[in-house]
């Protein structure tokens, strides 16, 4: 039983694996505009209820709150060492992201 276990186990991680190589050479497929504008107004709404002082501004502790993935990279996105973030930011920092994978 434990063999068999083992091989199954062993099974997935090797199926796993080949997913992943296949993943990163099949061609990336494009995002359709009506996609890339439900994303933006979805990043928007979240930056809306996250700043929670509604100064357009999204300081490191409002970001854990309302958007942990923001507030992970937060030091990346605060290019100028202000102590908040802004939704151009935001954007910027994601629009770089997209185009460097």
């Amino acid at each position: 039983m434990k063999n068999t276990l083992t091989i199954l186990v062993l099974s997935i991680a090797a199926s796993f694996a080949s997913t992943g190589a296949m993943a990163q050479t099949a061609p990336q497929a494009t995002v359709s505009p009506q996609r890339m504008e439900r994303a933006m107004q979805q990043l928007q709404a979240r930056f809306a209820a996250a700043n929670t002082t509604h100064d357009g501004k999204l300081t490191q502790a409002q970001a854990a709150q309302g958007m942990p993935m923001v507030a992970q990279n937060f030091d990346q996105i605060d290019t100028q060492k202000a102590g908040y973030i802004t939704l151009p930011q935001i954007e910027q920092f994601m629009q770089q992201r997209a185009t460097s994978h």
